[in-house]
């Protein structure tokens, strides 16, 4: 049987990931996984390439999905992702670390009947201009989505992971194609958004 976690240690120094991928100017490729490390608690686990931890997401509140901390593999939180309330669109906030002010920018789930492509976008929070910095087409259910930035680049994919026979894994394992043009980090959140608007 395929193994989905091939190195389960938690590297001790590990460099950024948004640095590495910079730097190789290659694209990252991530498994992720929707399953807690932890017992009886809901979230992903993701790991690089190379097998190792990078990202997870431990939801205590099964129940209580309105806010998510997305952590780096030694349990640091990363980015904080807040349901708006009292809004008639399902609008995500993505904070900088555990902080509650200053959302870092806004997900909103597109809702257009004349463009069907297009699933939601990502805005700047307080920007003066209305246009998106990302659009994400596809479909998350199918887990074969494309995030496009504002010059209609692909900048990160969402696809079905396989096995070395070619054989798919179902839904819950999936693979996060990463360009150097976007943050993973910032790539992670935006799958945990599309994860509650769409599950």
């Amino acid at each position: 049987m395929t193994k989905v976690y091939p190195n389960a240690v938690v590297p001790q120094c590990q460099q950024p990931l948004s640095t590495t991928v910079a730097a190789t100017r290659s694209p990252l490729v991530l498994t992720v996984w929707k399953k807690s490390l932890l017992f009886n608690c809901h979230g992903f686990t993701v790991y690089d390439s190379n097998g190792d931890l990078v990202y997870r997401v431990d939801n205590y509140a099964a129940g209580s999905k309105a806010e998510i901390v997305l952590m780096d593999a030694s349990g640091r939180s990363l980015l904080t992702i807040r349901r708006k309330r009292l809004t008639l669109l399902d609008n995500w906030m993505v904070y900088d670390g555990e902080t509650v002010a200053n959302p870092r920018f806004t997900v909103t789930k597109h809702v257009n009947i004349l463009n069907t492509k297009s699933i939601a976008h990502v805005s700047i929070t307080g920007s003066k201009t209305k246009k998106p910095i990302y659009e994400i087409e596809g479909s998350y259910t199918q887990r074969c989505c494309v995030v496009y930035d504002d010059k209609r680049r692909r900048v990160a994919e969402i696809n079905r992971k396989e096995t070395v026979g070619g054989v798919k894994l179902g839904g819950d394992v999936f693979r996060l194609v990463v360009q150097p043009d976007i943050d993973p980090t910032v790539a992670m959140a935006l799958v945990i958004v599309l994860d509650q608007m769409f599950q």
